[in-house]
């Protein structure tokens, strides 16, 4: 299992290892104490699934607050997606800023999105499945999220990325600028 970094301190991209003959393949998906040698010390608590029936689907950028604040471990179950994860720790240098990659279900990768951070992924093909792990419990009243398309962040979407596709609620999402502060490099979680 290889752990890849990025220019932004805390996401990660995580490659397992594939064995593979005629039969198929076998790949460990996921080690605790290779996980929090790496990212942190870090307990999962609730699994998550979403499909998208066609690509070009956008959903996020989501977060949660403290004290339900959420560190997302996330895969590509059927199809590919384009996964981003913006720095929205305030005190950070690189906060605005984001890192991206695209997942998919041949290579089994996963993209560790901190707490601090915001998540936003655009579906690539059609009926797309995303399964996320994440460290505390969903909590509506400690849901915000970040208008996907604020040009602060400066998102370089695929061209498939459709607008229409946006939810309600991710059509009003605040500007960057106009979020509070919600995050710190200094906290622990987000380590």
């Amino acid at each position: 299992m290889e752990f890849r970094k990025f220019s932004i301190d805390g996401p990660l991209e995580i490659v397992p290892r594939k064995i593979e003959d005629e039969r198929g393949y076998f790949s460990e998906l996921f080690r605790l104490d290779q996980f929090r040698r790496t990212a942190g010390t870090t307990d999962f608590v609730q699994d998550n699934q979403s499909l998208s029936v066609r690509p070009g689907t956008i959903r996020g950028i989501h977060f949660q607050t403290h004290p339900r604040a959420q560190g997302k471990l996330v895969r590509c179950l059927a199809g590919s997606a384009f996964e981003v994860a913006v720095d929205l720790r305030r005190d950070s240098p690189t906060f605005g800023k984001s890192v991206s990659i695209v997942l998919n279900s041949e290579t089994n990768n996963q993209f560790w999105i901190p707490v601090g951070f915001g998540h936003v992924f655009c579906t690539l093909e059609p009926r797309t499945v995303i399964g996320y792990r994440v460290t505390d419990y969903y909590s509506p009243e400690h849901e915000f999220g970040v208008a996907w398309n604020d040009p602060d962040i400066a998102i370089d979407w695929p061209d498939v990325a459709d607008p229409d596709s946006l939810s309600a609620k991710d059509r009003r999402q605040p500007s960057l600028a106009d979020l509070p502060n919600y995050f710190s490099v200094v906290d622990r979680q987000c380590a």
